[in-house]
């Protein structure tokens, strides 16, 4: 059995709107993540350059939406060399949330592993953006399925495989099932600011499953589910976060909080305490020492792709095409009885 390995889960307030503010600070909380031994650090959803909150307080909001393209990641960047060089330089694997900038300035929500060695092993688009977001965000395609990859860690760890899933990813059957698939030991899951379900309010205007209760519940879950362990990752939103998205009367950001960042074991199982205080606006690092064995015997009463599996009764079908907004437009080879206008696209089935 390979020696338990140490995994940093962030608790932290991005610089909000603002890339490169945003991507140093990611480079510290790398560095300090190494420091204190951790070979794998995790980021909640959309940490650079945040998470744009104010979409649950007013739908359309074009001063914010415009500095929120320009400050958003491209995959392709200096930006993002930081991210990979901070990576190899304290020789620790890094999963980053972060709001994608494509090469024609679309918008994703999209997760990169980088490998210790600083390399990108893959990177992938939330497969459908949750209901406000997608007023900001486009969707994911074929690719986007490859979510799980093995790092090699090195002596005394040797190779694991992680995952990830971005937020109400969490909710959504078949794509659970398909990342379970995969053979994950450790999944991060990835949320933005959340609160907890307001006590004694009846009347919330909000759902139960977004808030800090709600989302915790199906980390926890999908633990259950995949017999992983589940790297539960919360950013924060202080004031100053709230001034610069002016989200006072919103679903989220409304108050200072937001961070709820945990680890949870293979059967469910809660393994890490809030930091500091309990305040939910507290910013570090949760850290914790997992043991795979444990999630070897979780598998032995619960493999929901293997022994507890029936593919002669239920299966799942995946096109894992990517899908592009342009094809190409081949010609077939025609006998001069055939019409002319039989053609083939390239890329399309």
């Amino acid at each position: 059995m390979a020696a338990p390995i140490r995994v940093a889960v962030t608790q932290a307030e991005p610089v909000y709107l603002d890339l490169e503010a945003s991507i140093a600070k990611a480079c510290g909380l790398i560095a300090d993540a190494a420091k204190n031994g951790a070979k794998l650090v995790a980021f909640s959803e959309c940490w650079v350059p945040g998470y744009p909150a104010w979409i649950w307080a007013r739908p359309v909001d074009m001063e914010l939406q415009t500095r929120y393209i320009y400050n958003a990641l491209p995959v392709e960047s200096r930006a993002m060399d930081q991210v990979k060089a901070a990576a190899k330089e304290n020789s620790i694997a890094v999963v980053l949330g972060f709001a994608e900038q494509s090469p024609s300035q679309s918008l994703y929500i999209s997760q990169a592993i980088i490998s210790p060695q600083g390399e990108v092993l893959t990177h992938r688009r939330k497969i459908r953006p949750t209901h406000m977001e997608r007023t900001v965000f486009g969707d994911g395609s074929g690719g986007d399925l490859n979510n799980v990859v093995e790092i090699d860690f090195g002596a005394p760890h040797g190779k694991i495989r992680v995952g990830c899933l971005a937020c109400w990813e969490h909710t959504q059957p078949l794509l659970k099932y398909h990342t379970i698939v995969q053979r994950e030991a450790i999944h991060v899951a990835m949320w933005p600011p959340i609160d907890p379900f307001p006590a004694g309010v009846n009347d919330f205007p909000g759902l139960w499953s977004m808030t800090a209760d709600g989302c915790q519940n199906l980390s926890q879950t999908y633990a259950v589910e995949s017999t992983a362990y589940v790297l539960h990752s919360t950013s924060v939103c202080t004031q100053k976060g709230i001034d610069v998205l002016k989200t006072q009367d919103g679903l989220v950001c409304a108050r200072p909080g937001g961070g709820h960042s945990c680890v949870i074991a293979p059967d469910g199982r809660r393994l890490t305490a809030p930091l500091g205080d309990g305040s939910a606006a507290t910013e570090g690092l949760v850290y914790a020492d997992l043991d795979l064995s444990k999630a070897v015997a979780a598998k032995g009463f619960l493999d929901i792709v293997g022994h507890y599996s029936r593919p002669d009764l239920l299966w799942l079908g995946v096109d894992r095409r990517q899908k592009e907004p342009v094809v190409t437009v081949r010609p077939k080879a025609v006998d001069r009885d055939e019409q002319a206008d039989d053609v083939h696209l390239e890329g399309l089935p």
